[in-house]
């Protein structure tokens, strides 16, 4: 007992002793990065030049499939979005097993397949991977393309066109997209209605007759199987391939602007902007700065350490988050700096954004900042070793790139060599603060002015179209005038006024359901219900009356907050445009905007804490055609019919963030001045 008491004293004073030796105000140094031990990647190439990597892994029964091609992306033109639909399209069925047939046996075997435009991947247990390949190469082979489909696809993609316009990140993306590669790059080419209605079933037979070939594809294998198994496995299946000429593709490289542009795209009904300072960049996994541009970006906005974070969020407290990317691609990327503010801050942010930017150019970065980015990269690069997949993407990143084959041993040895300087010096070659499209999503009539101290400001579509400047001619036009051109419009004022309630019924299909809504209108007496039901039952019904509201919904009641009931109060007028004045509002007009093709003049409603809708009226009918509101989102109104000698719009798109999906609905019914029931309010 003594002696092991002896050896406990002995370590503690050791310790003591290397305790006090130990400076702690200095970061220790980092010992040399060890190179690292990869699992190998076996591989060999079939005739057809398909070229096979193979992970063994055989801690789980299960096995998976990865093909990639290597083709340049394709300029679309006028038939934009047809890459993105030949994925689905090779999965709908083959000349051998209808759609239910294929998806049925993939599903009694608990496997997948799937397929993009440049890819395809299957997985399975060990024990099915021949009736899982053999669905793969049908599906590669035998595609059926089906008519119905490609139509299916289309909706879908009008579906996700409209919501995406609706989207101020999405719309951000877009415009961003095509300010950095242009209409004539692949990577900024615009997808429209018009250009997925181009599409046909022959071009999707096309592009994947010119694309799909074996000489340009790589076959990724990983799992528990071994190599020679896997080769008898590849030969058998993927043999019949046949190689073939795939076209290569060279465009104009995208350049920055000379100078900062600003570019604003108008969303009225928006509270925060988004805002995203971009521009094209070269950057690609074979450049000689790529590890380093990775350092610089997890300084400068990689996380919630990085500068643009601890400064617009924990400094200035404008936003959740803020971020920069340095993108990489083969062909061209881009670098970027993002975020979403609150409106009255959008010039701020893009302020503190632009001054990160320049610091980091102008100054550097410090050597802790730089001890802990590689930390940070470092210990990722290590987790993305525990999937057995990295190994493969690995392997074939190495051949696509050209990479020296110890690119990825020694990733760790040459992330722990970058210096300041190297840091230093790629800041001054790819940060560039002058050279930005400055691109903003938020309510125009807010901050327009303001932006104008970044550069010139040009109004963008949601679609990224600039904006024509569509002058009022009118020059005593004004919002009270507008509105007594619609109330004339629509019947003229004495009529609208005599509407005293109203009872509407709606209904719009939601994938292939039905959805019913009832409105009742109480103008007299500030009653207002809003019930929405399916399939015969009230999924939610709100009430107001005599200035109180409540909200039912599956058996529970909420009473609704005097804030709530304020937000509400002109969706509980028929025709608040009569009510404006009498409740306090204030009505501003800014300009003439298009709205699905037709000129209307915009007019903010604003009480005293801000805008609370944007309203378009036709500048040739007078009638309205949309409403922009910051919690519902956009209303299209359109079909115009007479009741009870008033025009009211029969059809209704509502765009709204809170609804995966445009919302098309239609009057069934509609009764102005009815006799309302006792307990309607009730």
């Amino acid at each position: 007992m003594r002696i092991i008491n002896f050896i406990l004293i002995a370590l503690m004073g050791l310790s003591t002793v290397a305790h006090a030796q130990l400076d702690r105000s200095k970061r220790p140094e980092a010992g040399p990065a060890p190179e690292i031990q990869l699992g190998e990647a076996q591989s060999f190439t079939l005739d057809n030049g398909l070229k096979v990597f193979v992970i063994e892994n055989d801690k789980l029964p299960r096995i998976s499939f990865s093909l990639r091609l290597d083709v340049d992306p394709v300029l679309e033109g006028d038939k934009a979005g047809l890459s993105d639909m030949i994925g689905e399209m090779m999965t709908a069925g083959t000349t051998n097993r209808d759609k239910d047939t294929f998806n049925e046996e993939i599903d009694f075997m608990g496997a997948r397949v799937s397929a993009g435009s440049t890819s395809m991947f299957a997985s399975s247990l060990t024990r099915h991977r021949d009736k899982v390949l053999d669905l793969m190469t049908d599906a590669l082979y035998n595609p059926l393309f089906p008519e119905e489909e490609l139509d299916k696809l289309k909706t879908q993609a009008k579906s996700g066109l409209a919501l995406a316009t609706n989207d101020p990140s999405a719309i951000s993306s877009m415009v961003s997209a095509r300010l950095n590669f242009g209409d004539n790059h692949p990577y900024g080419e615009p997808e429209t209605e018009e250009t997925y209605d181009n599409i046909t079933v022959d071009d999707v037979r096309a592009y994947h007759n010119t694309f799909f070939k074996p000489n340009v594809a790589y076959l990724a294998i990983v799992g528990d199987i071994s190599f020679d198994d896997a080769k008898a496995l590849v030969t058998k299946y993927f043999s019949a391939w046949e190689r073939g000429d795939v076209p290569g593709k060279v465009y104009e490289v995208p350049q920055p602007p000379k100078e900062n542009m600003v570019a604003l795209v108008d969303k009225a009904s928006a509270n925060q902007s988004v805002l995203n300072l971009t521009y094209p960049v070269d950057m690609s996994l074979d450049n000689e700065d790529y590890l380093t541009t990775r350092v610089l970006n997890q300084i400068l906005g990689s996380g919630g350490s990085s500068r643009l974070f601890m400064n617009l969020r924990e400094d200035k407290g404008y936003t959740y988050g803020a971020y920069s990317r340095f993108g990489s691609d083969k062909l061209i990327a881009s670098f970027s700096v993002g975020s979403s503010v609150g409106g009255h801050v959008t010039d701020s942010a893009i302020y503190e954004m632009l001054y990160e930017l320049n610091k980091i150019v102008d100054e550097g970065v410090t050597e802790d900042e730089l001890a802990s980015a590689k930390a940070n990269i470092g210990g990722s690069f290590a987790r993305s070793l525990e999937n057995p997949g990295t190994i493969a993407n690995f392997a074939i990143n190495t051949k696509r790139y050209g990479l020296n084959d110890d690119f990825y041993r020694t990733y760790l040895q040459r992330l722990n060599a970058i210096t300041i300087e190297d840091v230093h010096a790629a800041a001054k070659k790819y940060i560039k603060p002058n050279n930005m499209h400055i691109t903003v999503v938020g309510n125009a009539s807010e901050i327009k002015e303001k932006l104008e101290a970044f550069g010139p400001v040009t109004m963008y579509s949601p679609m990224g179209d600039p904006v024509k400047t569509i002058e009022i001619e009118d020059a005593d036009i004004t919002p009270d005038i507008i509105i007594m051109k619609y109330l004339d419009a629509i019947g003229g004022i004495d009529l609208v006024q005599n509407v005293k309630n109203a009872e509407i019924e709606m209904s719009a299909d939601i994938q292939g359901q039905t959805m019913n809504m009832k409105m009742i209108y109480d103008v007299e007496n500030g009653g207002f219900v809003n019930e929405v039901s399916m399939m015969g039952n009230v999924m939610q019904r709100m009430v107001i009356y005599d200035g109180q509201g409540k909200v039912s919904s599956m058996g529970q009641v909420q009473e609704l907050a005097e804030e709530d009931l304020k937000k509400g109060e002109l969706d509980t007028y028929v025709f608040p445009e009569l009510y404006y004045n009498k409740l306090g509002y204030t009505l501003t007009l800014d300009g003439i905007r298009e709205v699905k093709g037709e000129n209307a003049y915009k007019i903010v409603v604003s009480n005293e804490d801000g805008p609370v809708s944007s309203e378009y009226y036709s500048v040739e009918t007078g009638l309205k055609v949309k409403s922009e509101n910051p919690m519902a989102g956009d209303s299209f109104m359109s079909d115009y019919e007479e009741v009870s000698g008033v025009l009211f719009p029969m059809s209704m798109e509502l765009n709204s963030p809170q609804i995966p999906f445009p919302l098309k609905s239609k009057v069934e019914s509609i009764e102005f001045n009815k006799e309302l029931p006792a307990d309607t309010f009730e």
